[in-house]
């Protein structure tokens, strides 16, 4: 039977936004973006700007507190390692300065380590799509982990930088800065002494709640998904990664 349809196919798939249009478009009409992202995933732009944010907090942050600190943290973090005990103090000094070395180095290879993430998170999305009769592509569930990450991402890093430019580097507690200054969430109540309650807390925070609200849209809309479905998908991931990060929080004896 013919299309009676005045669009062909091909043109109804041509996408309504430009790249720099979804870029503003996923802070106000992220229905929207994600069905023009269904149309033709695209994601560049979007992970550059993440990828330069984390960089450049990662920099500042080590500007900020200075190597010896730096020192100062790694040693601590060895002195809680369950090996500790076995070390002797020159093998303890040596790990402190390979540490300290290594770092100086994998900061300038943030931005691969986070592209990196960004296709892994893709590819559980899809997967996970998938056996939940989801019909989207890898590359449109790539996007919608990179955009539903994006608001987040730059309103949160925003704040960071402007409250590491406004502490003093002596109330920085590197421990609880890795993956920021600012804590939308209720972990910092438990301290140091319950890591693992600590971790579990930081699971839920603001910023990380607003990214699995965008995902939820993101993965029903590219992916055809009922809502019910695209929350059991994010809270599944979120279980799965709260377990690694438990695992983390026993090693290191901190929250993670």
């Amino acid at each position: 039977m013919q299309d009676n349809d005045p669009l062909s196919a091909d043109t109804r798939e041509e996408p309504q936004m430009s790249e720099v249009g979804t870029l503003g478009g996923i802070f106000f009409e992220p229905e929207n973006t994600f069905r023009d992202l269904k149309r033709k995933p695209r994601f560049i732009m979007a992970g550059v700007i993440i990828a330069l944010l984390v960089t450049a907090f990662t920099f500042a942050l080590q500007m900020k507190i200075g190597e010896t600190a730096m020192r100062n943290y790694v040693t601590e973090q060895i002195d809680k390692s369950p090996f500790a005990d076995s070390m002797s103090k020159e093998q303890k000094a040596a790990a402190v300065d390979r540490q300290v070395n290594v770092g100086k180095y994998t900061r300038f290879a943030v931005p691969v380590f986070v592209f990196i993430s960004f296709f892994i998170g893709g590819l559980l999305y899809w997967l996970g799509s998938k056996a939940f009769g989801g019909s989207g592509s890898f590359m449109g569930n790539v996007s919608v982990w990179i955009y539903s990450g994006l608001p987040p991402a730059v309103i949160s890093m925003i704040a960071n930088f402007i409250v590491l430019g406004i502490k003093s580097a002596d109330d920085i507690d590197l421990a609880d800065s890795q993956r920021g200054v600012i804590h939308a969430n209720l972990g910092f109540l438990m301290g140091k002494e319950h890591p693992f309650i600590g971790t579990f807390l930081n699971t839920f925070d603001l910023f990380a709640i607003w990214g699995w609200v965008l995902a939820a849209i993101g993965l029903s809309v590219v992916n055809k998904m009922s809502k019910g479905a695209a929350w059991t998908l994010i809270l599944i991931i979120a279980v799965v990664g709260l377990l690694f990060r438990f695992a983390g929080a026993y090693f290191s004896g901190n929250a993670s």
